[in-house]
């Protein structure tokens, strides 16, 4: 867990330096690449967050803030999600546990 919180601390430093050089603009040639990092890293995790919203089941879709945090964080909140998600079906679900124990 704690390597996915560094991971998810320098992504949202990579999209802190992205936004920055929207606002203040580096020298001619550098301001082309950022401009075109900027809309990749858009483009993917918008693409990451609408494939992985269209995989869930329709009682499990993501909330707005899901879609938020996957859409800044990316692989590193979908990793998260499914730690999540393994540990719900590793444990009971609450009051199943009088079913087991009837014949």
């Amino acid at each position: 867990m704690f390597w996915i919180n560094i991971g998810r601390l320098l992504m949202l430093s990579v999209w802190s330096f992205l936004i920055f050089s929207l606002v203040h603009p580096f020298p001619k040639p550098l301001n082309i690449f950022m401009h075109i990092a900027t809309f990749f890293m858009v483009v993917m995790h918008g693409l990451l967050m609408a494939m992985f919203n269209a995989g869930q089941p329709k009682d499990k879709k993501l909330t707005a803030a899901g879609k938020l945090r996957v859409f800044l964080f990316g692989v590193f909140e979908l990793l998260i999600m499914l730690r999540r998600q393994q540990a719900e079906l590793k444990s009971p679900p609450a009051g199943d546990d009088d079913k087991h124990d009837q014949p």
